[in-house]
């Protein structure tokens, strides 16, 4: 390491230690320790425009270690991001750009939102398998349109290893050992290795330091080893201060073709700290002042500047906007070129990059019969094979229950090690690392991913899902056998209180569609929702196909609610349900007309879309002048007092379900025509 190397890496870690310091919160510990992987990487192999962060063809770096960030905003910063030194001054405070963690579309340069450990390595799955599909595409070797050559001995070429191919950039992420130890990095990273993502380079800030102390009273495995065991090509430097073998590990992980990349670094957290390096002392709390001049004066920094860039260190990272300019120019050369060559091609990448959605959804979207008994997953399943020859970006798969799901896309192959053209993704049982890795086939801004399994394993999707709503991206969560319907496998499988607990959750939309036509515009509005998640919770059991010469058209599910039917010219009370339940109310309320009482009957399959529309409108579906409402939702009753009033009747599930044949279910916990009608006449 020379002088000016040193003096740079120091600026770094001077930078990120004032930043805490001053907010009086924070990491200063990894970037201390890891500063010098992060030069290595940013002022010698990262690709990208600090001046344009969203040209697509760079390399994204994810910092997995989300709680290092002001590392990052470090690394904006001197490489010419739109992020001042202002910023750095506001870090972690009210409305600035230097959040406490990384916000995607909120700090110019953060690649996805990170902050949950484990999430940040997963998602750059996600981020690989997009890159690698995406190249696969647009890169046809030998004029083969679509695909890609199969694997050699060597483990097959990466896109971009041939020279002057359309596509091609790589992912690099910094790990630390908290996300090592989290079960999603686990399940993302053998999946990795099954894939044989060659374009995925982690680097391990190996520094064996977590809050607790050191990682050894719990932490001891063979790291190294269990992502050999992966698939994953492995590297193992011993001091982290070296960036010579830094520099030199990460061109053979550029170079190793058929597998990703984990570089395995040696660090010392708080590295410089007198008192507090290789201490858990450095972790979550800032040095305090007297230890940060300390630091800085073994550093052979000045204790008396703050948020101090010498001018030489100023001209070393700034480098990176020359170069990444001169990259993208190169790149925008290829694409002029790319367009003249190959026009088919590049229609097909503007459909990509614009996702464009057919323009007549009506010639398009499958039609059933009224009356047809159909579960609503099988409505699903026909929709999207009915999409996908028209929305080539539509990609996803499940979490080995495609079976059950019905989320399979005929005819359009298996993403795969050597096939990374195919559009259905097998995530094998692995609930966490598909959506997490969803997200990250979402990031690339060009596909439209989507998971699937059943609602109940929802638990396993949630994290993902929230980071998803927080970064507002588009992605999709298909979750079938969506209540006790399921009827056998019991009460471990019905999902009485996820519908809830996704309702909690900002920014995401809930789509509950109550029959097969429902379900087709479910996935339309999915498809048209660019700002955020959507999860569809479809049944297991069929339903009827309700005859929309009678009832209102299906694209009313776009308002979230709508008016099914009043039975009598002035209701003296509202039944609102979803789902399967909404043809069970319209035979309950049939019932109570028959008895001379009048009833409205709101279909409700959208919460979250029903709140963005007028308070002209939503009265006019709830009129605020009848207090009196009832609700029949086979889950939790919690959150529908919101629409029925401390005083309405909810019909819903307390417990946890059980063990039976639907039918014998839903007589039993009283979701039956009659049993309903009792209930509102006792309520009444």
């Amino acid at each position: 390491m020379n002088n000016l190397d040193k003096l740079c890496i120091n600026t770094l870690r001077c930078l990120s230690i004032d930043m805490v310091q001053k907010a009086n919160s924070g990491h200063p510990g990894l970037p201390l320790g890891a500063a010098p992987m992060a030069y290595t990487l940013w002022t010698r192999h990262l690709r990208h425009n600090p001046k344009n962060p969203h040209w697509f063809n760079r390399d994204r770096f994810v910092l997995s270690a989300g709680h290092g960030s002001a590392l990052l905003y470090s690394l904006l910063h001197l490489t010419g991001y739109d992020l001042s030194l202002d910023d750095l001054r506001r870090f972690r405070q009210w409305g600035s750009r230097t959040p406490g963690h990384p916000e995607y579309g909120h700090t110019a340069g953060v690649e996805t939102t990170t902050g949950p450990l484990g999430q940040g390595i997963s998602t750059a799955v996600g981020m690989a398998m997009a890159e690698k599909h995406l190249a696969a595409v647009f890169n046809p070797p030998l004029g083969k349109e679509g695909l890609i050559s199969p694997l050699d001995k060597g483990g097959g070429r990466r896109p971009g290893d041939l020279g002057g191919e359309f596509l091609s950039y790589r992912i690099y992420v910094l790990a630390s050992d908290g996300d090592m130890m989290e079960g999603i990095s686990s399940e993302a990273s053998s999946l990795a290795g099954h894939l044989r993502l060659d374009n995925l380079i982690v680097l391990y800030d190996d520094n064996r330091i977590s809050i607790e102390g050191r990682t050894d009273i719990t932490f001891t495995e063979d790291v190294g080893k269990r992502f050999e065991a992966y698939g994953w090509h492995v590297q193992n430097i011993q001091d982290g201060q070296d960036i010579d073998a830094i520099d030199q590990a990460i061109q053979t992980a550029k170079k190793f073709k058929g597998a990703p990349h984990l570089i395995k670094i040696r660090t010392f957290i708080g590295e410089g700290s007198p008192h507090k390096r290789d201490t858990s002392a450095a972790h979550g709390s800032p040095l305090g002042e007297e230890e940060v001049r300390l630091t800085k004066q073994n550093l052979g920094w000045d204790p008396n500047k703050f948020f101090y860039i010498p001018e030489e260190s100023k001209r070393v990272f700034s480098q990176a906007i020359v170069a990444g300019k001169k990259a993208e120019a190169e790149w925008n050369e290829r694409l002029k070129k790319f367009k003249k060559t190959r026009p088919d091609l590049y229609k097909k990448w503007e459909a990509y990059t614009q996702k464009q959605l057919p323009k007549d959804w009506s010639e398009i979207l499958p039609q059933f019969k009224a009356g047809e008994k159909i579960a609503t997953r099988k409505a699903s399943q026909k929709t999207l094979n009915a999409l996908a020859p028209h929305i080539p970006f539509l990609i996803g798969g499940s979490a080995d229950l495609s079976e059950s799901n019905l989320t399979t896309l005929e005819g359009m192959g298996d993403l795969q090690p050597g096939h990374y053209d195919g559009r259905n993704l097998h995530f094998g049982v692995r609930e966490h690392a598909m959506m997490a890795a969803v997200n990250g086939m979402a990031l690339s801004q060009c596909l439209i991913p989507y998971g699937a399994t059943f609602l109940i394993f929802t638990d396993y999707c949630k994290p993902a899902l929230r980071l998803a709503a927080l970064m507002g991206i588009q992605s999709i969560a298909v979750m079938t056998h969506d209540s006790i319907g399921l009827g056998e496998d019991g009460p471990t499988h019905q999902s009485v209180e996820q519908l809830s607990g996704l309702r909690a959750i900002p920014n995401l939309a809930l789509i509950r569609p109550a029959d097969a036509q429902e379900t087709a515009e479910a996935w339309r509005a999915a498809l048209e929702n660019k700002t955020g998640p959507t999860v569809l919770a479809l049944t297991r059991q069929t339903l009827p196909t309700l005859d929309r010469s009678i009832y209102p058209s299906a694209f009313q599910l776009h308002k979230g609610a709508y008016v099914m039917k009043d039975f009598g010219s002035s209701p003296s009370f509202l039944l609102i349900a979803t789902g399967s339940e909404v043809s069970l109310a319209l035979d309950a309320a049939s019932i109570l007309s028959e008895d001379g009482v009048s009833v409205r009957v709101v279909n409700m399959p959208s919460m979250e879309l029903f709140e963005k529309q007028s308070q002209t409108y939503r009265d006019s579906v709830l009129p605020p002048s009848v207090q009196k409402r009832v609700a029949i939702e086979m889950a939790s009753p919690m959150g529908w007092h919101k629409y029925i009033g401390s005083n309405g009747l909810m019909i819903g599930i307390e417990g946890f379900g059980a063990s039976a044949p639907a039918e014998k279910l839903f007589e039993e916990f009283g979701f039956t025509p009659e049993k309903v009608v009792q209930k509102i006449k006792k309520w009444l």
